[in-house]
């Protein structure tokens, strides 16, 4: 079965993020590399990927005109993906306890990250 594990956060998380301290950013990078390391080691992990920050997003229709029509982000909204990983495991309950260990990344202050997990649809069916 196929997961997808996202990590969200806010507008700010960004910033946020480039002031942290060095030693601690280079734990969070060194942290987040032997992850995958050990995911493609594994054969659990299919791909993974951090995101550009939300400044740099656009949300993208079809114009009437028949040609791509964009819009800035939008600043009312609260969290943005920031980063995924897609693993393909035997159960949730492995995908849960790889979301938890994810949870776990060095950071600034106490709180762990929140890991969202879904299943990606149709994937237990081999589609």
């Amino acid at each position: 079965m196929k997961f997808m594990l996202m990590m969200n956060g806010g507008a700010d998380s960004y910033d946020e993020y480039l002031g942290w301290p060095k030693d601690v950013r280079d734990a969070n990078v060194a942290f987040m590399q032997a992850l995958g390391a050990r995911l493609r080691a594994s054969g659990e992990l299919v791909t993974a990927a951090g995101l550009a920050a939300p400044a740099r997003a656009r949300r993208v229709r079809m114009g009437a005109d028949g040609t791509p029509q964009t819009d800035g982000i939008f600043p009312e909204s609260k969290e943005f993906l920031a980063g995924f990983w897609i693993v393909d495991v035997p159960s949730v309950e492995r995908a849960y306890a790889i979301a938890a260990e994810a949870s776990t990344a060095p950071g600034v202050g106490p709180k762990p990250l929140e890991i969202e997990v879904r299943e990606v649809l149709g994937s237990h069916q081999g589609l």
